[in-house]
Order: C-alpha cells, then structure tokens, then sequence
C-alpha cells in the first residue's frame, strides 16, 4: 500500500528497574542507533503500590544527552550542577552530560501516599564526536513552549530539533528530529524526508508502513531516501525520530563515547569518587557494575 519500505522492525524486551519494568528498544541487536538516537526506554503505564516511588539513585553518563518525556506521572531530577526540577507531562528534560555528570529520578514524597503513576520515554542522544567533552548542561522546556502542528486527527508536538515546519526551543547539537504525534484513526503522515535516518515507535494504538502492521512496544525504521508514510490504524500516540547519523559509539552501563578509552576511564573515575555529587542527593548512590 505504501512505498516505504521498512527494513527493521524492533520489538522492544522488557528490563527490570527494581520495583518496575520498561521496555527497551535502542540499542538492540539489529539496530545500534538511529540518527544520533543510542538508547530508547519506554516507563509505563504502571501505577506503583501505595508508599513507592521511582527512586533512581545518583548514577553518570558520559558523552551523551538525556532526554526524558511524560506522558503521565512526575518525576524529580536533581544533578550534579544543583538542577532540582520536577519533570511533568508534556515537559522536556535534556541533560547533556558531556566531560561528565550525575543525575538521580525519584518520586516527591508527597506523590508516594497514593501510589504514583508513571508513563514516559527515557532516550539518549549521542553527542557528535567533537562536543563530546563539551561543557555538562541541563535545559528545562515547560510543555506550553513547545510548538505544535494541528490538522484535522492529527496533533504534533516538536519535543526537540526540526520537523514540520516547526522548531523546538530545546538546544540540540546535532541535525535531529523528536516529534510526539496522536493521530485519528484513519489519518497518515509523511515522516520528515530531509533526514538520513528516521523511525516511528507505536506507544499506544497501531500504524501501518509498507503494508505491515506495527503494534505497541514496537520502533519501525524506515529505509534512509525512502518516502516514509504511516497510517493510524486507530487511535495512536506515536513517537518520531532520527537525524544525522554520528557515527559508531560505544555503549556500556550509563556510558556512551566514540572511544572505548574514554569509557574505561570513567568507569574508573566513578569506582573511585571521582565524578560530583549531586547536591541534595549524596548520600545514595548506584554502585558501578561488577
């Protein structure tokens, strides 16, 4: 039905965070990034019992950026640079981490009683080789300054970089796109064609690209110059993204860099105490993995 051709399909597998699970679908075996996208975590929906709470414990990262979304739920990031802010629906997170940075996520105490809710999207960004060191940062952007592009059964909203039109008031270092679209059954839209590498992931509902069906939990990539159209096949929320390819990375644990070097030395820095604290959030911490 359509021209697209999509040469991968990634299901997500499911991680265990202790307490909650999310489904992960950047880096997978068949697929290592897309554009400058490293790592894609889907939270939720999950309701935690009464009295819990995310508590994500200071961790770092290097050589990336991270970029939390919500669609339900609120979570409080605190960093190593003082940030303290409460992430809420619609709101973007982006934390570039650079020469190095800690960060925790946890739940406010006066969200635990009830049992929070939490839905959302973790990603990573890989930064270009040459601002990998760059100065560590973190960008607050409230969901109202975000632009958004309304047709009929279609709203979009630019979460980060260019697309539609429209460009997001996020500072991004590389050509990239992240849209959150919802669509009406029925409707179509033509993924941005001015990118290399370009991807749709089905939060909720179904779409169809090339004649196949793409269900919750799934990322279809399409084919890079290829015209990449999906069709609601109901009611969805689909994520966009992509952008200009950065090149090979390495990945482990929280640590993303060009350079395998560059990794083993901030494993050793945070074995021994080598990264800041996070003001308000010392005490804790993840330990690094044996």
């Amino acid at each position: 039905m359509f021209s697209v051709p999509v040469f991968s399909a990634i299901s997500a597998r499911t991680r265990d965070l202790g307490g909650f699970s999310v489904r992960r679908t950047l880096p997978s075996t068949q697929r290592r990034l897309v554009g400058p996208f490293i790592f894609w975590d889907h939270v939720g929906p999950v309701r935690l019992e009464p009295g819990h709470g995310m508590d994500v414990r200071p961790h770092p990262h290097i050589n990336l950026a991270t970029v939390t979304y919500l669609f339900e739920g609120e979570i409080v990031h605190r960093d190593s640079l003082g940030s303290d802010q409460a992430i809420q629906p619609g709101d973007v997170n982006w934390m570039t981490a650079g020469s190095g940075i800690v960060h925790s996520e946890r739940t406010a105490a006066a969200l635990r009683k009830a049992g929070p809710a939490m839905h959302g999207i973790q990603s990573w960004v890989a930064l270009p080789t040459e601002l990998e060191e760059t100065e560590p940062g973190f960008q607050h952007v409230a969901a109202k300054s975000l632009p958004e592009v309304v047709h009929p059964r279609t709203r979009l909203r630019i979460i980060a970089g260019t697309a539609f039109g429209q460009t997001s008031p996020v500072k991004v270092l590389s050509p990239m796109f992240y849209v959150e679209a919802q669509l009406g059954a029925g409707s179509e839209l033509a993924l941005p064609d001015n990118y290399p590498e370009r991807a749709a992931y089905v939060v909720e509902g179904a779409i169809e690209c090339d004649g196949r069906q793409v269900e919750p939990a799934t990322m279809a990539v399409a084919e890079s110059g290829a015209r990449a159209t999906i069709r609601a096949l109901r009611e969805s929320r689909v994520m966009l993204l992509g952008g200009a390819p950065v090149g090979p990375r390495h990945i482990w644990w929280n640590f993303v860099s060009s350079s395998q070097e560059r990794i083993e030395q901030a494993k050793r820095m945070w074995k021994e105490g080598g990264f800041p604290k996070v003001p308000g959030d010392d005490v804790e911490f993840v330990p690094l993995p044996e």
